[in-house]
């Protein structure tokens, strides 16, 4: 069997990535030590730099070796929960603070990308969501009316118009979101890192953090012998670590999420699809999502498998979901295959954790990590260099009770969700 960790160098974004792998400085010592080369650690590392605190960032592997660099490339603001949820959850003046942090992640990604000039192919012409039945239709249109209430440029698509801004055939309807875009998530994480040692950040690669203790008033990393010391300690490990605060592990759900790629396609079929260049995905609990990308292809992902194996069961899923959907492409040859792991939670929410003071763990965007990881690593650091509240308030740290359990549950819930969006409900 494949695992799925094997696969992280043969995505689309490895072969095609113009941000060359930073390489590796040597480990220092510094105020804070960031735990996790994906999106958040590097947005937090960067961010904390442009204040002038003196940040080490440690990687086990390479930069957006996880979730960071082999998902969809999907830039998307807000959360897994909607303007006026947020507000009855936290209140309107917290809750409004969320909603306009989370409407403004996509923003960050895109100014980032441009002040430091990351060549990951980005491109900014909306997200679209795809409903695939009335009772979904009517969740995403109330979704997009609630978005734009607060002054986010939505359009709002009926089954035809679903069917021309896709070029896909099944959908009663959808939305577009044109705060959202794409880029190569690869060629992202690499340039934050690049961004992040040019002031001053020492980004160290193929070190594994062994053990976090506390250091008198600060902290301390094992490094397999060598030791950093520093005030703070971000862990940003997400899906890819269970040993260093193993009761943050129990707290999340990995899950494997797979894209596949074509070809590159003929003109006429790459133009059918797609074709105003937005990225897209559908409401269903288990969702495919799916884009064009800069060279012409069509790539389509989509989660739902357990274990440490690349799922087989769906990546086959994918691609049968491809040809029903877009029939156009016909026979087309799926050329990349790749997987990687991702954090879920219970709530549907990320989960920010002071557990002792001054040591941090961030985790599970929940499938939309490109740009909420970039704003909470961005808020994170204010938080940490200057006291700012956090947009979404901290929490203990909550283990799932049948977390040993989590495969076969999981695989369960898995057919549940199936038979859900099968009968045409919303997630």
């Amino acid at each position: 069997m494949t695992r799925s960790a094997d696969l992280w160098d043969k995505s689309l974004w490895y072969a095609t990535a113009e941000e060359p792998d930073p390489g590796s400085d040597a480990p220092a010592d510094a105020r804070v030590l960031v735990v996790g080369g994906g999106f958040t650690g590097l947005s937090t590392a960067l961010h904390l730099a442009e204040r002038g605190v003196r940040v080490t960032l440690i990687e086990a592997e390479k930069i957006g070796y996880g979730a960071s660099g082999r998902n969809g490339g999907q830039v998307i603001p807000g959360l897994k929960v909607d303007p006026a949820e947020m507000r009855a959850r936290w209140g309107s003046e917290a809750g409004g603070r969320l909603v306009d942090f989370a409407g403004g992640v996509a923003d960050r990604v895109f100014d980032l990308v441009g002040r430091y000039g990351i060549a990951c192919g980005a491109s900014r012409n909306g997200w679209i969501q795809g409903a695939h039945s009335m009772l979904a239709l009517k969740a995403v249109h109330a979704r997009a009316r609630e978005w734009e209430a607060e002054g986010a440029p939505v359009e709002v698509y009926d089954a035809q118009a679903m069917a021309s801004a896709t070029g896909a055939v099944g959908y009663t309807g959808g939305w577009r979101d044109m705060r959202a875009g794409m880029l190569n998530p690869l060629a992202y994480a690499r340039g934050l890192a690049r961004a992040a040692r040019s002031l001053g950040v020492s980004v160290v690669t193929g070190k594994r953090v062994t053990a976090v203790t506390r250091d008198g008033a600060g902290w301390k990393l094992d490094l397999g012998g060598e030791t950093l010391r520093g005030e703070t300690v971000v862990l940003a490990t997400n899906a890819y670590d269970a040993t260093l605060m193993p009761k943050l592990a129990r707290s999340i759900l990995p899950v494997q999420s797979t894209v596949i790629a074509t070809v590159p396609l003929s003109g006429n079929v790459a133009r059918s699809i797609l074709p105003q260049g937005a990225c897209a995905s559908e409401v269903r609990k288990l969702a495919f999502y799916y884009r064009m990308t800069p060279d012409g292809r069509f790539a389509i992902g989509g989660r739902g498998a357990t274990g440490p194996e690349h799922s087989m069961g769906l990546q086959a899923a994918l691609e049968g979901g491809m040809r029903r959907t877009f029939p156009q492409l016909g026979d087309v040859q799926i050329e990349k295959a790749w997987s990687g792991h991702l954090a879920l939670t219970m709530d549907h929410l990320p989960h920010l954790h002071e557990p002792e003071p001054g040591l941090w763990a961030v985790a599970a965007y929940n499938g939309r990590g490109v740009a909420m990881a970039t704003g909470m690593g961005a808020a994170l650091a204010a938080r940490i260099a200057e006291g700012t509240p956090l947009p979404l308030p901290e929490t203990g740290i909550r283990p799932i009770a049948w977390h040993a359990l989590r495969r076969p549950v999981m695989d369960v819930g898995v057919r549940y969700y199936w038979m859900k969006d099968k009968l045409g409900f919303a997630s």
